[in-house]
């Protein structure tokens, strides 16, 4: 059965650092582009990044470029976000999400499974 699973979410101060992790069992997922989305409340699900199978290839958001960083270890069948410079309006229910290719990543439609989500608060 596939599960994704998040961690790593939790309560920081302005400026803060968290790394976000996605576990990722039941697909092969080095076979598997990766994603992190974010949904704050009232607001639509958004991407924030994305990485490719081998993880030569990555995306951001503009709204997090420069600040968080997507990676991979292929071997531990895991995604991270490295996020740094929080600011309180990255306060959000973190996702991560698969999907195939390195294609239209920055739809939510695209992805074929998620994680449970992750709370990141950020205080000012």
């Amino acid at each position: 059965q596939e599960q994704l699973v998040d961690s790593g979410g939790g309560l920081v101060q302005a400026g803060g650092s968290l790394r976000l992790s996605c576990a990722v069992s039941g697909l092969t997922f080095s076979t598997y582009a990766m994603g992190w989305f974010r949904q704050a409340p009232g607001k639509e699900r958004e991407f924030v990044a994305a990485i490719s199978r081998g993880g030569a290839s990555t995306a951001y958001a503009d709204s997090v470029k420069g600040r968080f960083t997507i990676s991979r270890d292929n071997a531990e069948n895991t995604v991270y976000l490295q996020m740094n410079s929080l600011k309180p309006e990255d306060t959000a229910v973190y996702y991560c999400a698969a999907k195939r290719s390195f294609t239209r990543v920055v739809y939510t439609t695209a992805y074929d499974y998620w994680g449970q989500g992750t709370q990141v608060t950020v205080s000012s």
